[in-house]
This record gives C-alpha cells, sequence and structure tokens, in this order.
C-alpha cells in the first residue's frame, strides 16, 4: 500500500459511523458515498478537484452515462489492469447488470482480510468485508495521485 493509500484508509475510518445523506460530505453528520471520496480527498489534498453538481439518486441512469468512472480518471490514477485491490484504492462499484457504475467505496482490511468503506442508502458509514456479492460488481479501481 503507498503511503497515501495508508492515509486515506486511516482518515476514512475516522468517518465510520457518519449517517447516510444524500449528496452530503460532512464528517459526523452525513454523506454518501461520493460524500466521504470527497470528504478523504478533502483531508490528503485539501480543496476538492472540481465543482460536484447537484445529482439525483439515479443520476446517470437515464442517459446511462458513466460520470462517475469519467470523473474519476480525471483524478485518480487507475489500478494496474490485473493486479489485486489494495487497501487505499478507491473501488467503482456497478450494483447491477447492465447499469452504471455508481456506488464507491475505499479499499482496505482487517485481520489479514479484505474489506472496504463505503456509505450507502440506509445506512452510516461502514467498513464492510470485500466478500465475493461486492468483488462481484467491481468494475474499476483506482488509486490516489
Amino acid at each position: 500500500m503507498s503511503a497515501s493509500g495508508d492515509r486515506a484508509v486511516a482518515i476514512a475510518r475516522g468517518w465510520i459511523g457518519t449517517p447516510y445523506l444524500h449528496q452530503a460530505s460532512t464528517k459526523g453528520a452525513g454523506t454518501d458515498c461520493l460524500g466521504l471520496l470527497r470528504g478523504v480527498w478533502r483531508e490528503l489534498y485539501g480543496a476538492e478537484p472540481e465543482p460536484v453538481p447537484p445529482y439525483t439518486q439515479d443520476w446517470s441512469e437515464p442517459e446511462g452515462a458513466e460520470r462517475l468512472w469519467q470523473a474519476a480518471r480525471r483524478h485518480l490514477v487507475p489500478a494496474a489492469p490485473g493486479s489485486q485491490i489494495v487497501p487505499g484504492q478507491v473501488l467503482l462499484f456497478r450494483m447491477r447488470a447492465g447499469a452504471v457504475a455508481k456506488h464507491l467505496g475505499l479499499a482496505a482490511g482487517r485481520d489479514g482480510q479484505p474489506t472496504f468503506i463505503h456509505a450507502y442508502s440506509g445506512h452510516e458509514v461502514v467498513e464492510s468485508p470485500l466478500s465475493a456479492p461486492w468483488a462481484r460488481r467491481v468494475v474499476a479501481r483506482f488509486e490516489f495521485p
């Protein structure tokens, strides 16, 4: 794991317990999956790399646009194809076959087992096992610059 990856995991763990709140990005008060990564970015680098426009919960779906993937490519470094998931990588998930990729998490690990830190509707920020059902949904991985 890189130094920025190690630091990113520590920062994200500090957000655990933050309630889910669509479009928010405030540690302890509310966040969604994108807001969590925005918060980690701010603690790593300062200001966010670009403004985030308002978005609905079904954003990108009507047009089939991979907006989240495109934004990740603009600001993060793609992980080497075929390499293993390592702590500190940003994980992009496609929640249904044929749907746009629109969930994010940060790879981590506990007791030698892969985990990821994320926020999703109806839950707070949690560290979940990166189980086979979750791992199958990973469509791209990125590293912080």
